[in-house]
């Protein structure tokens, strides 16, 4: 009887050993480069399907304010993990930054100059003497220079005006300060300005200017790849499963941003221009 008690008791503790190892997960926080929007809709569905828990990851995502801003957070150690413009990583790492790449999620570059439809402007090079809105750590503004000079201009003939995070599309959509356009991503920015009543915009990507590049990469400190190399992997590994699955069911990559995000997002309307 007391051999038959040690075996069940030995049982039981090699379960509990096994099942404290199922759940035990690498707290990850990733950085956006924005508020909640399409693109990061593979996050979000990777999260709530369970393929970051799989993956042993307990993914924490958190909204940012600019490419430039989540990569500088990786790099200050405040997240693990950003998605955000490839430029302005590399833009970061050539200061000195202790971040890489470790993938690429759109393998295209969206950046470009979106005009209203009543401002005459057709060209970059009809930006002379305007005005244009940004975002002060937008990753939309590091190659806007070449644009400029490969349209014949210099930054000085534009006049280029920082708006408050997350007031980039009020602010086109009232004209502040005789603004023209906005500099941001054709993968969010005409969506938003629909949504929010305006008339489609006038489109100039940068690609059209000479400025080929690759779109948005994943980044993370140096010091993660060379310590926790697995976590990297696993980390990757997942998120390309989630945005093939995403590419396959885009409903149901919308529906999970809507989960985690909530509010107007989770509502039809939302749902529609976010998707």
């Amino acid at each position: 009887m007391k051999k038959t008690l040690k075996i069940v008791m030995l049982a039981m503790t090699a379960s509990a050993v096994v099942a404290t190892s199922a759940v035990a997960e690498d707290d990850i926080r990733l950085r956006l480069n924005w508020m909640y929007y399409g693109s990061h809709a593979g996050f979000a569905f990777g999260k709530d399907s369970g393929i970051y828990d799989k993956a042993g990851i307990d993914l924490d995502i958190r909204s940012g304010n600019g490419s430039s801003s989540a990569h500088r957070l990786v790099a200050n150690g405040d997240s693990d993990f950003a998605y955000g413009s490839c430029g302005a990583l590399i833009n970061l790492a050539s200061q000195g930054a202790e971040i890489t790449s470790v993938a690429v999620i759109d393998a295209m570059g969206a950046e470009a100059v979106i005009l209203r439809p009543d401002s005459g402007v057709s060209s970059v090079a009809d930006l002379k003497g305007k005005t244009i809105l940004t975002t002060a750590n937008a990753g939309v503004n590091t190659f806007f220079p070449i644009v400029l000079a490969n349209a014949g201009l210099t930054p000085d003939d534009v006049t280029i005006t920082n708006v408050p995070d997350g007031a980039l599309v009020s602010s086109y959509l009232q004209g502040s300060g005789g603004a023209v356009g906005i500099l941001g991503g054709l993968d969010d920015k005409p969506a938003e300005i629909r949504a929010n009543g305006g008339e489609d915009p006038v489109l100039l990507p940068y690609s059209d200017y000479g400025v080929d590049q690759v779109g948005y990469c994943i980044s993370t400190r140096k010091e993660m790849i060379e310590e926790n190399p697995d976590l990297v992997n696993r980390f990757v590994d997942a998120t390309i499963q989630a945005y093939k699955q995403t590419e396959a069911d885009p409903d149901a990559a919308v529906n999970a941003i809507a989960d985690i995000v909530g509010g107007t997002m989770a509502e039809d309307q939302g749902k529609a221009h976010r998707g």
